[in-house]
């Protein structure tokens, strides 16, 4: 097949994707066909360095809502609240960072926001769901929370995914195995779920693989249709988090207000130095910060 035809071919499957093309043809551009093949070349052009258009996931799931509203959850059409008010301020800058806005750049790789905190229950999984949903309300944004935490799974434990399922790890290690075969269309609009997947005693290698920065470029590559948000595993209990860290291009370290000790927190902002974007989140203050505008939760 010649390198037109490859193209030509291509130009077709991203019509059908329903992405826009500046050439077709029947020539409905508006060109006038002396233009035409200038628009050819510019439209191939295009199309070498386009990402391969996402697929729709093949499979859904229906999270139990009711259960996330009795354990204090957000969920879609609860009246306004407090937590509410919060996620939305808390997800604002961590949305300008992922696609830009307000005459800033984006961070590259800032649609790939890794979730962690430096011990177990400090409320990262919290943070990790609430924070998604809060996205997925966005008019024009689509969400994939990714439970990467490969010994609790405890992403997959709040949204009652039950069952083994493939994920995350299968799908790193099985080259024949797409996203849309693992990832799960949600009953929360604009929310999908990729659980992590069969579990693998070296899921520290796998996240550190090159199939893991494979599958992280193609997810960045699409910043402006999807967030993408990985519920990691705590910094100072899994060498997972190490490795996955360092690819994120934004990293939001859950603090417990009260509990966590200083230098718990210390040590595991010393070992996400090589991330690009740290931030971190102040948990279960126990009452708002006047210096802050984000109330209970604080960056």
């Amino acid at each position: 097949m010649s390198t037109i035809e490859q193209a030509s071919k291509r130009l077709e499957e991203l019509r059908r994707a329903g992405v826009e093309v500046p050439w077709s043809e029947s020539g409905q551009s508006g060109q006038n066909p002396s233009d035409q093949p200038a628009a050819l070349a510019g439209a191939l052009q295009e199309v070498a360095s386009a990402p391969p258009p996402l697929q729709a996931p093949r499979q859904r799931v229906d999270i139990d809502l009711a259960n996330l509203t009795a354990q204090g959850y957000l969920v879609p059409g609860a009246p306004r609240s407090r937590l509410m008010d919060e996620f939305r301020s808390i997800k604002r800058p961590l949305l300008t960072n992922a696609v830009g806005g307000k005459g800033r750049e984006p961070v590259a790789r800032g649609n790939l926001i890794m979730i962690t905190s430096s011990l177990p229950g400090e409320g990262k999984t919290f943070t990790s769901v609430n924070l998604a949903i809060s996205m997925a309300s966005e008019l024009d944004r689509k969400v994939l929370l990714v439970d990467a935490d490969a010994t609790r799974m405890a992403a997959a434990d709040r949204l009652r995914v039950a069952g083994k399922r493939r994920g995350l790890i299968d799908l790193l290690l099985d080259p024949s195995l797409e996203l849309a075969d693992a990832e799960l269309a949600t009953n929360v609009e604009g929310l999908s779920f990729l659980p992590v997947g069969t579990q693998n005693e070296l899921a520290t290698e796998i996240y550190g693989s090159a199939a893991m920065n494979a599958l992280l470029e193609r997810l960045a590559a699409h910043a402006e249709q999807r967030i993408v948000v990985f519920d990691g595993p705590p910094l100072l209990h899994a060498a997972e988090a190490r490795a996955l860290a360092p690819q994120m291009g934004q990293v939001v370290l859950v603090v417990q207000a009260g509990k966590t000790a200083q230098g718990s927190v210390q040590h595991a902002l010393n070992l996400l130095e090589d991330c690009p974007l740290v931030l971190t989140l102040l948990n279960q203050a126990r009452a708002p910060a006047a210096s802050s505008p984000y109330g209970y939760y604080a960056y």
